[in-house]
């Protein structure tokens, strides 16, 4: 119960943290909406805005450990607000595309770059610092929950929107969304105002670079950075191309959005329960269980026929699975490694899942442009999903050696 006490003078915090992550991770997941009359629109192929999401992820995911050692240095609340700035930006660039160069500029390096200043990794360091480590996964967890509401409310009104005026008033209607991420960053960068633990007797190293070292030699974390790559392969895949399997299927454009909101909220049950379960049991090995049974859905579902009943069921499975990644990882960098750097690992550990996302999002729009299906991207992705699952699972269950000592928890 103190500990529950402890959390009402943060709740600012926690609250800012949670409504930029909804945002700027609902809006980014939702622009497979507009694929299919966006593509026939500026005359670009699926691969080649496939490619610009690919972009997206790969400047996010290079981004994100240098974006994660700058907070050590200018803060957080600098580093946010910016991100919400830039975030607007490239949706307006995106929503005045006119071809390729402005489809990249827009929802390729401006959202990637602002991603990297408002996505999981930084949103995730915010949360952790402010409360106490004995209800810190379920917080973790809590925050997540709140960060998958975006895709319930952007996917439906961006096809809504699109649907009756155009996918250019559809961008524009997450134009107007993404501005809640300036205002919420500002109020998450209050924990700028908090102290950051202080450091151990002997701990004097300080450089980025050589803690991101120490930390990729610990083979645990080694492996669950490795295996991150399959998480954002799959994730991305699916926000990506699904609407156009589901367009190439004959049915309904409206079941991609419902989709996608299905999908968004049962993130919100996966977050809170893997953030609870992390609190309790082996994160490594949650971890793994979910890579595996996703992929096991996923066979699952490509392998029927598409109908909306089963379109809906697999979306609700993939949900519950989705971000639940992200309290496991946060929190369990957190309690090895410690707070002062968590942001940069965590940065460190996710530039392996955007290049994941930079294979699942081109790669699968690759695919399909040279061989007219999604097939091969399927079997790939289910293989290398369940080779990562059952590694990871049984790296889990062997004993770790001792982390090295980077900063207290």
């Amino acid at each position: 119960m103190s500990d529950l006490r402890a959390l009402r003078p943060v709740l600012p915090i926690l609250i800012g943290a949670s409504l930029m992550l909804t945002m700027s991770l609902g809006l980014r997941q939702s622009l497979g909406v507009f694929m299919p009359a966006l593509t026939r629109d500026v005359g670009i192929s699926v691969s080649q805005f496939t490619l610009a999401i690919a972009v997206q992820n790969l400047v996010w995911g290079f981004l994100q450990p240098l974006t994660g050692a700058w907070v050590v240095r200018i803060g957080y609340r600098p580093l946010m607000v910016s991100g919400g700035l830039l975030y607007v930006l490239g949706m307006m660039l995106l929503a005045t595309a006119q071809g390729m160069l402005g489809v990249t500029l827009g929802a390729g390096i401006a959202i990637g770059a602002s991603m990297a200043c408002n996505g999981s990794a930084i949103a995730m360091a915010v949360a952790a610092r402010p409360v106490p480590a004995a209800i810190r996964s379920t917080v973790l967890g809590v925050v997540s929950a709140a960060g998958s509401i975006g895709a319930l409310i952007a996917a439906p009104i961006g096809q809504a929107l699109s649907q009756e005026y155009g996918w250019r008033i559809g961008v524009a209607g997450f134009v107007v969304m993404a501005l809640v991420i300036v205002p919420a960053a500002w109020f998450a960068g209050k924990v700028d105002a908090l102290p950051l633990p202080p450091k151990v007797a002997g701990d004097t190293e300080t450089r980025a670079h050589v803690v991101a070292v120490r930390a990729l030699k610990h083979p645990p974390f080694a492996v669950m950075t490795l295996a991150y790559f399959v998480c954002g392969m799959q994730l991305v895949f699916l926000t990506t191309h699904l609407p156009s399997y589901l367009d190439n299927c004959g049915l309904d454009p409206m079941l991609s959005a419902q989709a996608l909101g299905v999908i968004g909220g049962f993130n919100v049950l996966g977050s809170l329960f893997f953030g609870w379960a992390g609190g309790r049991h082996n994160k490594l090995l949650l971890l793994g269980g979910i890579y595996t049974l996703r992929s096991l859905g996923i066979a699952w579902y490509f392998l029927s026929a598409a109908t909306p009943a089963n379109t809906l069921i697999f979306a609700a499975i993939m949900g519950f699975l989705w971000l639940g990644v992200g309290p496991l990882v946060a929190g369990y960098i957190g309690e090895t490694f410690g707070l002062r750097w968590q942001a940069m690992l965590g940065g460190v550990a996710f530039m392996t899942h955007q290049i994941g996302s930079f294979v699942g999002a081109f790669g699968g729009g690759l695919a399909y442009d040279t061989l007219g299906s999604y097939q091969l991207a399927l079997q790939v992705g289910v293989s290398l999903g369940l080779a990562a699952g059952l590694v990871q699972m049984a790296f889990a269950l062997s004993r770790p050696p001792k982390p090295p000592t980077l900063a207290p928890a």
